[in-house]
């Protein structure tokens, strides 16, 4: 790894828990002092109604380092959708982001210089759910977050995997599709 992140992306899938509370983060991942720290700023002054962006937080007032802005790949329309968003799974994110500082993934020593933007999927649906159970939520929302960030820092897949599974890797709503005509 260089000195210098200038951009690196990542992604992840986690599921396996109950009802709606699958987490599927999108991170960009970069140095405050360029390009990215720019696009960072912009997201964070150009507020978008039902799509705000926020800093993770790990309580109401003490933001996680690095930087990490949420920007929800679903349109916000219900209070109770927001409130998810912006407990649990805020401070999820928040905790999977020092997740990885702790293991090494993010140097400790550019958790000032770096910046992350992570595009949050929750389920629409997840305000139908009685009893939610935010501990399962919370729990996959950091593991998601950690796993996307070390995809993201480990340039994985590598080009080469994907030349050789190319394949083989079907996308499984394509597959779905497909299994559905026969």
């Amino acid at each position: 790894m260089s000195d210098r992140i200038v951009m690196r992306t990542g992604e992840a899938l986690v599921g396996g828990g109950p009802a709606f509370t699958a987490a599927e983060p999108e991170v960009v991942i970069g140095e405050l002092d360029g390009p990215f720290g720019t696009a960072f700023a912009n997201l964070m002054g150009d507020q978008v109604q039902g799509h705000s962006r926020v800093l993770a937080l790990m309580n109401t007032d003490m933001q996680v380092k690095p930087a990490t802005l949420m920007v929800s790949k679903v349109t916000v329309k219900k209070t109770a959708y927001t409130n998810i968003l912006m407990g649990t799974v805020q401070g999820a994110i928040a905790n999977g982001v020092l997740d990885a500082v702790r293991n090494g993934t993010i140097p400790k020593e550019k958790a000032n210089d770096l910046g992350i933007i992570v595009s949050v999927w929750l389920n629409p649906s997840i305000v139908t759910v009685e009893d939610l159970d935010h501990e399962a939520l919370f729990n996959i929302h950091r593991e998601a977050t950690r796993r996307a960030i070390e995809k993201a820092m480990n340039n994985e897949p590598s080009i080469d995997y994907l030349l050789e599974n190319q394949d083989k890797l079907v996308h499984k709503y394509y597959q779905k599709e497909l299994d559905a005509k026969k």
